[in-house]
């Protein structure tokens, strides 16, 4: 099931909750008028249901795969940097960016945890084809020589496990605290901006 598949479901889910809430609120109501008495399953319910329900979504992040010697995973290797297969990508959340679909998933749900405490994390690049790589480098420069660019074929970006962020100083001082908890680092010294993905090895 894909990303958006979980997410409708969890809505879904999350109505029910709400009407079992607003059931039991009223049966609580008519209880206490004949009883003088407080019932709180309603709302011991839905929390275990909730738990039940994130239980049910385990993060990318704590998810293994078989990493060649550059920590890069062998199913994406197979295809080349900058040349990933549509089907081997998945957009992040409702945005138009996209990422290797493990990344994508991950990120999309560090997003929405981080909006649930008022934070707020935009995106303003994800995967780089080969093609973009080459502009980008005749544009920005090379590492190596002080620009902003790595050398084509050799990007983070190209293998969809690297994303640029819009932080502002919250959401970035954020992202150093909880990043790693959806398997994304900040790896590149003069960019803030870049979080890359790094799956655990089987």
């Amino acid at each position: 099931m894909g990303i958006e598949g979980v997410n409708a479901r969890i809505g879904e889910i999350q109505s029910r909750i709400l009407a079992l809430q607003a059931q039991q609120a009223a049966t609580t109501t008519t209880a206490k008028t004949a009883q003088g008495s407080t019932d709180t399953s309603g709302t011991s319910f839905a929390s275990y249901l909730q738990g039940a329900v994130k239980a049910q979504d385990p993060s990318q992040a704590d998810k293994t795969y078989k990493l060649n010697s550059k920590g890069i995973p062998e199913e994406l290797a197979a295809y080349g940097n900058g040349k990933i297969p549509a089907q081997a990508l998945e957009q992040v959340g409702s945005t138009r960016h996209r990422l290797w679909a493990p990344a994508a998933e991950s990120l999309t749900r560090l997003i929405a945890d981080a909006q649930s405490e008022g934070v707020k994390i935009g995106i303003t690049d994800s995967y780089r084809p080969y093609a973009e790589q080459v502009d980008l480098a005749k544009r920005k420069g090379l590492y190596s020589q002080g620009g902003l660019a790595a050398r084509p074929g050799t990007s983070e970006h190209g293998w969809g496990m690297a994303t640029d962020l819009d932080l502002n100083a919250k959401a970035l001082n954020w992202m150093r605290k909880n990043g790693d908890k959806y398997g994304f680092v900040e790896n590149v010294s003069r960019e803030s901006w870049h979080w890359a993905f790094h799956p655990k090895s089987m």
